[in-house]
Order: C-alpha cells, then sequence, then structure tokens
C-alpha cells in the first residue's frame, strides 16, 4: 500500500480538524435542544403540583419507616437503606427481595388513582465499596486502598462495575464517591479518603462519576446509576478530626482545599452532592446559604439537587429533625428524614404556607429533583423489575468484577519495610498464617459492609469471597510450600515454620465510633500479641500484613516485623495480597508492590508541640512505598510509645456498636439463646426483642422492651474469660447510659455473671421507676456491690445481663466500665 504524501497528510488531518468542530456543534446543539426539552417537561409537571405533592418529592424516609402506601399517600420523592437496613429487616435479602420492595416504591409512587402526581421515587444507597449493602455483592477496596493505587482508569472501572452490581438489584442512585480530603486521620471516616493530595482526589472524583453515570447522555442506559459527591463541604478538615465537628478556615482556603473534587465532579456531570454533618467556623454547613446557593450552585454551576445527610439538618441552629426552615432557604433540596418524615412534610407544608419558607424556594427544589430523574430515565426506564440488568444474579460478585477488584487489592498493597529481602515467599518452604485478620473477611472489609458499623459479620455472610488466608494458601501451595493456620498463639506440634505471617489490625468501623484520640495503634486482641512474641522467641522471621483504614503509629510492630506489609482494607478478593507476596514457581515475583501511601505515616502518636493539630512527625512520606527491587532496610530500632497505660482507661462495652470481645444476646433459658443482629432480634415467644434505634447518632442505642409473657434477659458476653480486678482496685462501677421508654411494672436485675453458681445481682427496678421517661441518664453500679453481692470479678463472664419477667423497655446508648464516674451517677449497695 502507497503511503500518503506530506500535502495528502496535512489535508487529512484539516478534514479531521473540520468534522471535530462539525460534531462538537453538532452535540451542542443536541445538549442544549435536550436541556430545552427537559426545562419544559419540568414546566407541565409542575404546572398541575400541588404543593403538598412539591414538598413530597423533597423528603427522603429510610425503607424501615417507610412503606409502598406511605410513598402514595405522600408523594414521597425519594428512599434509602441506611446502613443495616434491608428489605424484610434480614442482611441476607436477595436480590429478588430488593427487587420486589422495589418494584412496590416505584408502583407507589407513579400511582395517580388516588390524586398522585405520577412521579417515579428514586432509591440511594451507600455503595462506597461496591454494593456493600447486598449479601454476595463484589467488594473492593476502600477509598483509602484506592488512593494507594493512583490509577484513575482502574476507579472508574470500580465505578462501572458497581454501577452494574446496583442495576441488578433495581436501585437508581448511590451514595458516593466520597472526595473528602482527610487532613487528620484521627477522623473516624479517614478511610473514606482517597488521599491527602487534592490533585489525585479530583482525578478520582470524576473518574468515579464517570463510572457510574457515564459520559453526558448515558445516564438513562441500564448499566449507570445516579452518583453522589459528598460531603460538601470540609468534612475532612475538622479540627482534631472529630467527625461532624467545625472546620476553621477562611473561604479561599476552604475551596482550595476541600474543594477541587467537587470542581472536578460537577465538570464530569455529577447530579446529586451531598451536604456535610460538619460546621465551618461554627456554622452548620446544612444551614449555610453562603455554600450551598452562592458558592454551590451559582459560582461553581451545579444544576442538580443537593441532599440532605442522616438528620443532618437537625443539628442546624433552632431546627430540629422535623423542622429546619433554615435548611431549605440555605439550599437544601431532598431532606433525608429517616424516621421523622411526616412531621418534616407537615411543617414544611405550614412553614410554606406561613411565608416562613418562599414558594420560590420549594419551586427551584423540585425542579432540580426532576431534571435529575428525567435525564436518568426514571420516567421512562419502567418498573425496577423489568429493566435490563435487573435480577440478573450472574453479575452480582461476577468473576469479572472480583477481578477488578483483586486487581485493586494488589496495586493498592504498599510494602514500608523488607528486611533480608524476606518477601516474596519464595519455594517449599513452611509457611505459618496467623493473627486476628488472617481468616477474617469482614475485618478485611472494614465499615460499610453489610450493616453500618461493618461489625458482627463472619465468613459466612460473603459467599464468593476470599480471606487473606485462603488465599496465601492457595498460592503457597501452588508452589509446592506448606501452610498451617495458628489458632491464637498456638499450631500443630509437628509443623515447624520458616516464616510466619501474621495479619491484624483495626476492627470494623464507621463515623463517631472511629473516631480516636490519637494515632497510636494498641492491639485489642492479646492472642496476637502473644503470637508475636513466641514467633520472635523461636527466631521465626514475621511478615506482619495490617488491616487498616488509616496510617497509625505502629513503629513497635515494625520494629517486630522483618517484613512490614500494609493491605489497608481490600474487601472481599483477599487473593490480592497473596498475589504480590508469593513469587511463582521460578522463585521470582509474580507481581511487583506498586501501590503508594497516600497519606504521611506517623512517627508519633499525635503532635507533641499542640495536640489539637495533626501529627507532624512523619515515619514515612506521602508517596512512600517499597517494590522488589528495593534492598534497603528500616532500622529495628524505631522509637516507640509503651501501650500500657498508668491510668486505666474506660474500657468500652457499648456504644454505638459492641465493641469487641463482646457480643449481645437475648434469652428465654440456656437453650434458647438468640446473638443479636441487624436491625431487629426478637426471640420466638415474643417475651423480648431489641431494636436499632436512633438516639443522638445514626443507630447508635439498642431498645430492649419485654413484653411480660414470661421472665427473659439480655445480656453482652465476652468470648474468654475477663478480670476486672484492677477495676476493682480503683474504685471501678459498671455504667450505663440509657433513656426509659416504659417503666418496668415489677422487679428488674442487673446481674453480673462469673460462671456456674456465680454471680452478682444488683436490684434495678427502684431506679428505672424513678427515673422520668424519655430522658438520658447516666447509673453505674459499684464493683465493689457487685463483689459483695457474690461476683468473683476475676472471672467475668457476661458483666452485664438484664432480666424482668415483666413489661418495661429501655434504650441503651452506652456500658462500660470505668473509674472516673460521677458521684452523682454512682449507686448505693452500703
Amino acid at each position: 500500500m502507497n503511503q500518503p504524501t506530506f500535502c495528502q497528510c496535512q489535508l487529512l488531518k484539516k478534514l479531521a480538524f473540520v468534522i471535530f468542530i462539525l460534531t462538537s456543534f453538532l452535540t451542542s446543539a443536541l445538549v442544549c435542544s435536550g436541556a430545552e426539552e427537559i426545562e419544559r417537561s419540568i414546566d407541565e409537571i409542575m404546572s398541575s403540583m400541588t404543593l403538598e405533592q412539591k414538598i413530597g418529592q423533597m423528603v427522603q424516609g429510610n425503607i424501615t419507616h417507610v412503606t409502598a402506601d406511605d410513598v402514595a399517600r405522600y408523594y414521597l420523592g425519594s428512599v434509602l437503606n441506611g446502613g443495616g437496613s434491608w428489605p424484610n429487616k434480614r442482611k441476607d435479602s436477595s436480590i429478588y427481595d430488593w427487587l420486589d420492595l422495589a418494584d412496590e416504591y416505584y408502583k407507589a409512587s407513579i400511582d395517580t388513582t388516588a390524586g398522585g402526581a405520577g412521579i417515579p421515587i428514586i432509591w440511594g444507597t451507600d455503595a462506597v465499596h461496591g454494593h456493600n449493602n447486598v449479601k454476595g455483592a463484589t467488594l473492593f477496596p476502600h477509598n483509602v486502598g484506592l488512593g494507594a493505587m493512583q490509577d484513575s482508569d482502574l476507579v472508574e472501572s470500580i465505578a462501572q462495575a458497581t454501577a452494574r452490581e446496583v442495576a441488578v438489584t433495581g436501585l437508581d442512585w448511590v451514595f458516593a464517591p466520597t472526595i473528602a480530603i482527610a487532613k487528620d486521620l484521627r477522623w473516624g471516616r479517614a478511610y473514606e479518603s482517597y488521599s491527602d493530595n487534592s490533585r489525585l482526589v479530583g482525578e478520582y472524583s470524576s473518574a468515579m462519576i464517570r463510572g457510574l453515570q457515564g459520559l453526558p447522555g448515558a445516564l438513562k442506559d441500564p448499566d449507570r446509576v445516579i452518583a453522589t459527591a459528598k460531603h460538601f463541604i470540609g468534612d475532612g478538615g475538622t479540627m482534631k478530626g472529630v467527625d461532624q465537628g467545625d472546620t476553621q478556615l477562611n473561604l479561599a482556603d476552604l475551596l482550595e482545599v476541600h474543594g477541587a473534587g467537587y470542581r472536578s465532579a460537577i465538570e464530569a456531570g455529577t447530579q446529586t452532592i451531598m451536604a456535610s454533618f460538619n460546621s465551618w467556623n461554627g456554622d452548620k454547613i446544612h444551614g449555610n446559604r453562603q455554600l450551598l446557593t452562592e458558592v454551590l450552585k451559582q459560582d461553581m454551576e451545579f444544576d442538580g439537587f443537593v441532599v440532605g445527610d442522616w438528620d443532618g439538618h437537625g443539628q442546624v441552629a433552632g431546627c430540629t429533625n422535623a423542622s429546619c426552615p433554615k435548611a431549605i432557604i440555605a439550599g437544601i433540596d431532598m431532606f433525608m428524614v429517616p424516621k421523622q418524615w411526616k412531621k418534616f412534610l407537615s411543617n414544611t407544608i405550614r412553614q410554606v404556607r406561613a411565608g416562613e419558607v418562599p414558594m420560590a424556594r420549594i419551586d427551584d427544589a423540585v425542579r432540580r429533583i426532576l431534571r435529575v430523574k428525567i435525564k436518568a430515565g426514571l420516567f421512562s426506564k419502567g418498573p425496577p423489575s423489568e429493566r435490563l440488568l435487573a435480577g440478573n444474579s450472574g453479575l452480582l460478585g461476577s468473576e469479572e468484577h472480583r477481578a477488578i477488584a483483586r486487581n485493586a487489592v494488589r496495586d493498592s498493597i504498599v510494602l514500608l519495610k523488607n528486611n533480608g529481602r524476606i518477601l516474596p515467599l519464595r519455594g517449599k518452604k513452611n509457611i505459618l498464617i496467623g493473627g486476628d485478620g488472617s481468616d477474617n473477611i469482614a475485618k478485611q472489609s472494614g465499615g460499610w459492609t453489610l450493616s453500618w458499623q461493618g461489625n458482627k459479620n463472619s465468613n459466612e455472610d460473603f459467599p464468593g469471597a476470599t480471606s487473606i488466608f485462603q488465599g496465601l494458601k492457595l498460592a503457597i501451595e501452588e508452589v509446592g510450600g506448606s501452610v498451617a493456620h495458628a489458632k491464637g498463639d498456638s499450631w500443630q506440634s509437628d509443623f515447624t515454620p520458616d516464616i510466619a505471617v501474621v495479619v491484624f489490625g483495626e476492627d470494623p468501623y464507621a463515623e463517631g465510633v472511629g473516631d480516636r484520640e490519637d494515632l497510636l495503634f494498641c492491639d485489642q486482641n492479646s492472642e496476637n500479641l502473644r503470637l508475636v512474641s513466641k514467633l520472635r522467641e523461636q527466631n521465626i522471621p514475621i511478615v506482619s500484613v495490617m488491616l487498616t483504614g488509616r496510617p497509625l503509629m505502629v513503629n513497635s510492630h515494625i520494629n517486630r516485623s522483618d517484613a512490614f506489609v500494609v493491605a489497608w482494607l481490600p474487601g472481599s478478593e483477599g487473593g490480592g495480597v497473596a498475589d504480590v507476596l508469593v513469587a511463582d514457581a521460578t522463585g521470582k515475583p509474580r507481581f511487583d508492590f506498586t501501590g503508594k501511601l497516600p497519606f504521611p505515616w506517623p512517627n508519633t502518636e499525635k503532635n507533641l508541640e499542640n495536640p489539637d493539630l495533626p501529627v507532624s512527625s512523619i515515619l514515612f512520606e506521602r508517596g512512600f512505598g517499597r517494590d522488589y527491587e528495593d534492598d534497603s532496610e528500616v532500622s529495628r530500632n524505631l522509637s516507640t510509645v509503651a501501650c500500657e497505660r498508668k491510668e486505666l482507661k474506660p474500657l468500652i462495652i457499648f456504644n454505638g456498636i459492641t465493641r469487641n470481645p463482646f457480643t449481645a444476646y437475648i434469652a428465654e433459658s440456656v437453650d434458647n439463646v438468640l446473638a443479636i443482629s441487624g436491625s431487629e432480634t426478637t426471640l420466638p415467644s415474643g417475651s423480648l426483642s431489641v431494636t436499632t434505634v436512633d438516639g443522638e447518632l445514626q443507630e447508635d442505642s439498642r431498645r430492649v422492651s419485654w413484653s411480660g409473657v414470661g421472665e427473659s434477659r439480655f445480656f453482652w458476653q465476652a468470648s474468654s474469660i475477663l478480670d476486672w480486678r484492677d477495676y476493682l482496685d480503683q474504685d471501678g462501677a459498671l455504667s450505663v447510659t440509657f433513656m426509659i421508654e416504659k417503666h418496668p411494672e415489677g422487679s428488674v436485675q442487673q446481674e453480673l455473671d462469673c460462671g456456674i453458681s456465680c454471680s452478682g445481682t444488683f436490684e434495678m427496678g427502684p431506679t428505672f421507676k424513678a427515673v422520668p421517661k424519655g430522658q438520658w441518664v447516666r447509673s453505674a453500679v459499684p464493683l465493689r456491690c457487685l463483689a459483695k453481692a457474690g461476683a468473683d470479678l476475676s472471672q467475668i463472664r457476661a458483666p452485664f445481663v438484664l432480666k424482668t419477667e415483666k413489661k418495661f423497655s429501655i434504650t441503651i446508648k452506652d456500658l462500660r466500665v470505668a473509674t472516673d464516674l460521677p458521684k452523682n451517677a454512682l449507686l448505693q449497695c452500703d
């Protein structure tokens, strides 16, 4: 074939340029034409809407508190499934359970027989690392791990896979991506931040939006969902890293540091943006018109709608969860009111009629919501169960999606230390694998996994997933090695390890619960510590694999390790860790380490000059990460801080989540015991039920209700024997923060169980009867009172048992043993 001449090449280039200009013009014209058509459609819809229908579009309730009849009667515009909310209140709900409920809501929303406006409802879900509320879905690494990849193309692929899996269940809208810039790693949501590098967050923001929504015009496609950029703005910049705290910056710095992801998201076409819980210089974002309207909608030209966070409007000064005209005026378009949405509706209607809220603001909010619904094709897609991908079980957790997740895992893990080039694991060696994170898919997946906090899950809850142990075992045995799994600090006597891999780290958590006072990691699992000590005594080389949502001060762990790997929170595909740690049959790495730190790694537990500020002493800078070519070594004498404290810190049993090593149960007899799971657990007889409720924060409390049909008990039990004699010596007490819902009709006993024929019992009936209903109260039983009543505090099994046979209802928010309790909280036994 003859090659074109220079002149021919120039002519072709000019022709291509002309075609490009014409195509751009036509595309622009079509977009403009489409936009005009959308606005005309909105005008037509709104012209016949009543005030009640308009306000209904602005309200989003949680599925546990909204029925299909409610949707039809109150014209609701949206529902959500908050963390730990599933169809039929079942964590194991099937694809078809999700579709059935989505169909019910959809059909109710378009029903015009009772005067409805016929506007399809939109269902939002927290799909923050895959479709993580649905059993069997692919779980991708949390954002902190994605930040370590530094690969926006892979991020876009993850978003595409997530959108497909969400579409399988018939949902339309995801509350992702989180584009926070975490500045203080004490923040409990730091793992939801890609990095403290604004440039990377900006790149990832647009990649996630493209992956979820597609390019402009593609949002109607069956494999796309509506995205949400969140949380606007400054959620990662609060003082001391306090969740929902105060970000103290001038406007220019706020936008420069925390606004990059929003500019990218808007350019990529994000249809919704979620307001943040935090304050800006003391003013709650949900009520800040300057930021929500002047900056976001006017200056940034965002034409989608702003959705509030979980009752976030209720934190605005002068507002409650059921009423907040200030937030409407400020620019919130859709209100997330999980429970009190009916009161919010009626109050808002009254406020508009009274002139407290301008009708123009209501019309603007409804127009924005309808604009998004039309762009997403909700008026033409039909019932959720009839959409193209609906019910396609082969897509949920598919091999293709799991391969993407596994790729993300191996590209995200970071090598901090590899003394003596102990990695990769080679040849026919005996490899011991241990640590409480080694065969624990829940721990490696972190918060926002099946439930809000990600706790109380077992490997059986993750069909198709692979633990780190399973992945390592398969890879090691493929090249002729042998594997043993340590149980605690023990392993089979006939197995002599050449190398040990110890997997440890943070237990799952989400916001609020995950906040820390400092960055010192103190392993709460004593068996991990005993295992490492035993290995060091026997001179067995140690490869430490840390599961964590953030960099932490772990110098003592690094000192004890020959190699140290940060795996972040990898999700369901633990095999990705083995891909990098285990060599092939020739002894060469199958994959090299490419992950780089998305945040600096601390060398101290706090800022030694000003504890209010983030840590300033850095061990490894952001961007650090070794590969197998790096033969430099790390000192075994890094400075350390002892975890042992002179004072006894409070031992928290429950404060929003049940802490390890405890589990909550209800029981009627020894043979009839149920572990608390999901949003509600009830004994078969109906004598006792426990429900997850909102106290001061989302789902931070448990309501325990006795029906009066027979004696039953509610209790927290430890997985191993506890010794509280140190707390006894320092005048400790068992403290419970509670609210009485219904006064007891008889005796209520609080008991500490220490084994067969061993217990200490304290009568609480009079105390509970004397407390007014509906008020939070803290009371504490001194440990000496329980010891005096017969409890052996050296062998505690169940530290808190509450039992009665009469009608009684109590909500519990916090349970702990502590030594610094106020005297007016202490009950007397003398």
